[in-house]
């Protein structure tokens, strides 16, 4: 008697599935855990961090490229399973016109901040950089969910 409730459950769960409403849960799932990153990534920002805000922000960055990669059908691995470096996701993203080539400068300059921060090379952004790489992310990953 307990299974005919379940049975149509799982019929809305196959008919939502099947009509792509269950991706945009998956969507909504991403965008927090990332929210959730920036924000840790905020608050380091907000205490004189910058450093560590920088390479939080960009590795966000870099899932988000992932996860939009795989919502286009664009494999994230080259031959022989080594993942494809963040620039060429970025690129191969533009080249599919997930989005716009002047998206693809943005997220061009913001991997180099990251990649400043990352390999200690302080010296060569400013605290308002990343506050405005922060925003820049967050505007992206919204106009562009995955």
């Amino acid at each position: 008697m307990a299974v005919e409730p379940l049975t149509g459950i799982l019929r809305a769960l196959r008919d939502d599935y099947a009509s792509g409403h269950l991706q945009s849960l998956v969507e909504l799932v991403h965008a927090d855990v990332f929210a959730d990153f920036l924000e840790m990534a905020q608050y380091l920002l907000e205490q004189g961090y910058k450093d560590p805000a920088a390479v939080i922000i960009g590795s966000v960055l870099e899932e988000h490229l992932r996860k939009l990669c795989q919502k286009a059908g664009i494999t994230t691995s080259q031959s022989g399973a080594a993942t494809k470096k963040a620039d060429a996701l970025n690129s191969e993203l533009a080249g599919a016109s997930v989005y716009s080539k002047l998206d693809q400068k943005s997220v061009t300059a913001w991997l180099d901040l990251r990649n400043k921060a990352a390999h200690g090379r302080f010296g060569e952004y400013t605290e308002e950089q990343v506050l405005l790489m922060l925003q820049g992310v967050r505007d992206f990953s919204g106009r562009h969910p995955a």
